[in-house]
C-alpha cells in the first residue's frame, strides 16, 4: 500500500494560497482553505474564482465536485491537519520596515490548538529572519522546539501571476526549515507537484525570495531610466536599445513600462531595512514611482501646456498584461495625477470591467491615449485612436515604437 497523501490546512485563500489549495486538492490531498472574509469564501463555494488566474476556474469546479476542499472561517480547524501553509499578506510600513502582524495574529490563534507534529509553513514573503522568529515566538509560548516537537518552514512561492499552474508544477520548490526535521516535513507536502526539492536554511529561502523579486524590479528600473533620459535629449528610447543590444554579446537590456505590482514594489523594503547601502533600492523603487509624472509631464508639453478640460484615456488598470490585479498598480497613481490637472479621465481595461467604460466610449473625443498596461488587446488600438490625438506607448504595445506620438503621423505616413 502507498502511504496516506498528508492534509494541509491554507490559511489565507488570495492570489497566492487559493491557487495552492486547489492544486493540492487536484492532486488529491485533502484541504481545509481558511479565510476571514466572508465575500472571498462564498464566492469559492459557488464555484467562482474571486480572481483572474490562468486554468483554475476549470480546476476550482473539479476540486468542488471532488470534495476535496472544506471552506472555513475559523483558523483552529486548521488544526485537524498535518500541515499549516500560511499565505497571508506582509506589507510595509511608510517607514521602510516589515508589518508581520497578520502573521504575529495567526500565530497567535493557532498556539492554543497546535500540537506536536504539526508543520507550519510560512508561503509569504517575508523579510529575513521571519521565520526563526515565528519558531522563537512558538517555543516561548508553548515551549515547542522547532524541528524536534513542531516543525517550521519557510517555502518561498516565486510563480509569476496567470502561470501558477504552469510554474507551481516546474519550478524548484524551495525549502527553509528550522532545525533537523523541518525542512523534510514541508518537502514530504511539497513533493506532490514533482519538483526539484533544494534544502537549505530558512534565512537563505527567505533572501532567495526577495532577491528574485530585488532583482528583477532593478533590471525593469534601468530601462525606464533610459526612457527618461532619452527624452532629456529628444532622443526616441526604443531605437537606443535597439543600438545597445543590436549584435552585441553584452546587451540585454529590456524595454521601458509602468512596471509595479504588489511584490516587486515592497519586497525591496525587506532588505532596505536592514541594509548595508540604505537608499540604492529605495532608489530603484523612486525610479519607477516618477514614470506616472514623466508621462503627465510628456503630455502637458505636447498638448500646449494645460490639461485641464482635456480628455485624456487611460488604457490598463492592472499591473500586469492578461490579469485583473490591481495592487500597486501605478495607473492608479497616473489617474490620480492627470485628475489632479484637471483633466477628463476616462479608463478600460478588459480585465477589470467594474472600473471600466467601453473602449470605444472611452477612446471618442481622446485628446490623448494613454495606455498604462500592455495588454494584447491594445496591440490593435492604433485603428482606433481618434487621429488628432496624442498615442503614449512606453510599453510600445502598438509597435509605434515610441513613447509619444500623434495618432495621425502614425497611422498615415
Amino acid at each position: 500500500m502507498s502511504p496516506a497523501r498528508p492534509s494541509v490546512a491554507v490559511v489565507g485563500l488570495g492570489r497566492i494560497g487559493l491557487p495552492l489549495a486547489l492544486s493540492f486538492a487536484g492532486r488529491g490531498i485533502d484541504v481545509v482553505g481558511v479565510d476571514k472574509v466572508p465575500a472571498v469564501l462564498q464566492s469559492i463555494s459557488s464555484g467562482r474564482m474571486p480572481f483572474e488566474e490562468t486554468g483554475t476556474q476549470q480546476l476550482l469546479e473539479q476540486v468542488l465536485a471532488g470534495g476535496r476542499l472544506r471552506l472555513t472561517h475559523r483558523i483552529e480547524e486548521a488544526a485537524g491537519c498535518e500541515h499549516i501553509v500560511l499565505t497571508l499578506g506582509t506589507p510595509a510600513f511608510s517607514h521602510i520596515e516589515i508589518d508581520i502582524s497578520d502573521i504575529r495574529s495567526v500565530t497567535d490563534d493557532l498556539l492554543p490548538v497546535l500540537r506536536e507534529g504539526h508543520s507550519l509553513i510560512l508561503r509569504s514573503t517575508v523579510a529575513p529572519g521571519t521565520t526563526d522568529w515565528m519558531a522563537g515566538y512558538i517555543e516561548q509560548r508553548r515551549r515547542f522546539i522547532a524541528g524536534e516537537d513542531v516543525f517550521v518552514s519557510h517555502v518561498p512561492e516565486r510563480i509569476a501571476a496567470n502561470r501558477f499552474l504552469e510554474e507551481i508544477s516546474s519550478l524548484p520548490c524551495i525549502v527553509g526549515g528550522v532545525g533537523t526535521g523541518s525542512g523534510a516535513k514541508a518537502a514530504e507536502l511539497f513533493e506532490v507537484f514533482g519538483t526539484e526539492i533544494v534544502q537549505t536554511t530558512p534565512v537563505q529561502a527567505e533572501l532567495a525570495k526577495i532577491w528574485t523579486n530585488i532583482f528583477r524590479y532593478s533590471m525593469f528600473a534601468l530601462p525606464n531610466l533610459l526612457m527618461m533620459n532619452c527624452e532629456q535629449y529628444g532622443a526616441n528610447v526604443f531605437e537606443v536599445i535597439d543600438l545597445i543590444n543590436r549584435d552585441y554579446p553584452r546587451g540585454g537590456i529590456g524595454h521601458p513600462g509602468l512596471t509595479a505590482g504588489i511584490c516587486l514594489r515592497k519586497d525591496f523594503t525587506f532588505s532596505e531595512e536592514r541594509s548595508n547601502a540604505p537608499g540604492m533600492l529605495l532608489a530603484v523603487s523612486r525610479v519607477h514611482e516618477s514614470v506616472p509624472l514623466f508621462l503627465v509631464q510628456g503630455v502637458k508639453r505636447r498638448l500646449g501646456g494645460a490639461l485641464a478640460g482635456r480628455k485624456i484615456a487611460v488604457l490598463g488598470l492592472a499591473f500586469k498584461a492578461g490579469t485583473d490585479d490591481e495592487r500597486d498598480s501605478l495607473s492608479h497613481k497616473l489617474i490620480r495625477l492627470l485628475e489632479r490637472e484637471l483633466a477628463h479621465v476616462s479608463r478600460h481595461d478588459p480585465f477589470v470591467p467594474a472600473e471600466s467604460e467601453p473602449l470605444d466610449t472611452a477612446l471618442v473625443g481622446a485628446d490623448a491615449v494613454v495606455i498604462a498596461t500592455n495588454h494584447s488587446a491594445y496591440e490593435s488600438l492604433l485603428a482606433h485612436v481618434p487621429k488628432s490625438a496624442l498615442l503614449v506607448d512606453p510599453w510600445n504595445v502598438t509597435g509605434s515604437a515610441q513613447v509619444f506620438a500623434y495618432a495621425d503621423e502614425l497611422v498615415y505616413t
